[in-house]
C-alpha cells in the first residue's frame, strides 16, 4: 500500500523529510479495525514529530494524526464497528499514523463520521475536537451549562481554538478569543466569540478595558512561556489555566499560589498512549460531536484541501503550518 513518512528527521525543505513509500497492508487483530483512509488532516503535532533530531528509524515511520475513512476489516474482539462503516479519528501517536492507504486503529478511539460532513470535512475535526473537548470539560471542568463563566482562548483562529470557541458557546460561556490579524478576528467572531483581544498586548489590561477583568478559565493554544505571566495576572482566584503547548523554560508556578489557581495540561494522546481505563471516552465524545455536526450545532473548520495524499502535498501542508499563519484546518484527500 502507499504511505508517506520518513526514515530521518529533517527540515521540511529537505528532499528526504517526507517520502512516498510502499509497505505491506497491516493485519487486523483484537480490538483494532482496519480503515481504508479517504482523507487526512495535518496538525502542529505532525511538524513537531517530524522536526529535525539526531535519530534514524529502522522501520519506515508514518505520520498523520487525523483521518476519516471506511472500515474494511475488524478484529475478533471488536464490538463497535463493522465493515462498511464510515469513521473518523485521531489515532495513537505511539503507532503508525494515518498518512497511508490503510491504517490500524483501536475501536475505542474512533467514531462514526458525521453523515452531514464529507470525508475531507470530517478528517479536519478529530484531533482538534478531542483536544478542545478534553481541555474544556475534562481538564478545566467547565460545566455543560457554564452561563456566567468567562473563558479566554489564546490563539482562537487555529484548529483547536476554532472548535473550542464553538464548544464553549454551546455551554453558554462568555468567550474571549485572541487574534492579531483582521482575517483571524473575523474568523473567531464568525464562530461565536463574544470578544477579541490581541495576544501581542497585555491580556489583563485589554480584558479590563472591555469591562471583563479577570476570567474563570484560560485555554492556552500558543506560546506557554510567553503568555504565562500574563495568564497568571488574568486568571481569577480559584480559576483554571490549561495549556496544550510545551514550555521551553521553567514556569514560575508560584505566580498562581495566592490565587489558588490551577494549572493543567491537555494532551489528547494520553488516553490511547497509556490505554487508560477511560480510553473509550474518545469514542464517546467523537460520537457526541458527530451528532452535534449532524444537528447543525457545530461547524467544521476545514479551510484548505489538496489532493492527492503524497509527499509533495504533505510537505506543502507542513510548510504552511510551520509559518504559523494557518486559519482553521488543512486536509489532503485521495491516494
Amino acid at each position: 500500500m502507499k504511505a508517506v513518512g520518513l526514515f530521518e528527521y529533517l527540515p521540511i525543505d529537505d528532499e528526504q523529510s517526507l517520502i512516498d513509500h510502499e509497505i505491506a497492508k497491516p493485519k487486523v487483530a483484537g480490538r483494532d479495525v482496519l480503515v481504508k483512509v479517504e482523507a487526512v488532516s495535518v496538525n502542529p503535532v505532525d511538524t513537531k514529530v517530524r522536526a529535525p533530531k539526531d535519530q534514524k528509524e529502522e522501520e519506515f515511520k508514518i505520520l498523520g494524526y487525523d483521518a476519516s475513512g471506511t472500515v474494511v476489516e475488524v478484529g475478533e474482539a471488536c464490538t463497535l464497528f463493522q465493515p462498511g462503516d464510515h469513521v473518523y479519528y485521531a489515532g495513537d501517536i505511539t503507532r503508525q499514523g494515518s498518512n497511508s492507504e490503510y491504517q490500524l486503529v483501536d475501536e475505542r478511539i474512533i467514531a462514526k463520521k458525521p453523515a452531514t460532513l464529507s470525508f475531507a470535512q470530517a478528517a479536519a475535526m478529530p484531533l482538534t475536537m478531542i483536544t478542545a473537548y478534553e481541555a474544556l470539560f475534562d481538564r478545566m471542568r467547565l460545566k455543560r451549562n457554564a452561563e456566567g463563566s468567562t473563558l479566554l482562548i489564546i490563539g482562537g483562529a487555529g484548529g483547536v481554538g476554532s472548535i473550542a470557541i464553538q464548544l464553549a458557546k454551546l455551554a453558554k460561556a462568555t468567550v474571549i478569543a485572541t487574534s492579531s490579524r483582521p482575517e483571524t478576528k473575523e474568523w473567531c467572531l464568525s464562530l461565536g466569540a463574544d470578544h477579541i483581544i490581541d495576544h501581542y498586548q497585555p491580556l489583563l489590561a485589554q480584558l479590563q478595558e472591555k469591562g471583563i477583568g479577570e476570567v474563570d478559565f484560560i485555554l492556552c493554544l500558543n506560546d506557554t512561556d510567553g503568555h504565562f505571566k500574563g495568564m497568571a495576572e488574568a486568571i481569577k482566584p480559584q480559576g483554571t489555566i490549561c495549556t496544550i503547548v510545551e514550555n521551553q523554560h521553567n514556569l514560575d508556578i508560584q505566580l498562581l499560589k495566592n490565587k489558588s489557581a490551577a494549572f493543567v495540561w491537555e494532551f489528547m494522546f494520553t488516553r490511547p498512549m497509556y490505554e487508560t481505563e477511560d480510553m473509550i471516552r474518545q469514542h464517546e465524545l467523537l460520537t457526541e460531536a458527530s451528532e452535534l455536526f449532524e444537528q447543525g450545532k457545530l461547524k467544521h473548520t476545514l479551510t484548505k484541501v489538496l489532493s492527492p495524499v503524497n509527499a509533495a502535498n504533505l510537505k506543502q501542508a507542513h510548510q504552511t503550518l510551520e509559518q504559523g499563519k494557518m486559519i482553521g484546518k488543512f486536509v489532503l484527500e485521495g491516494f
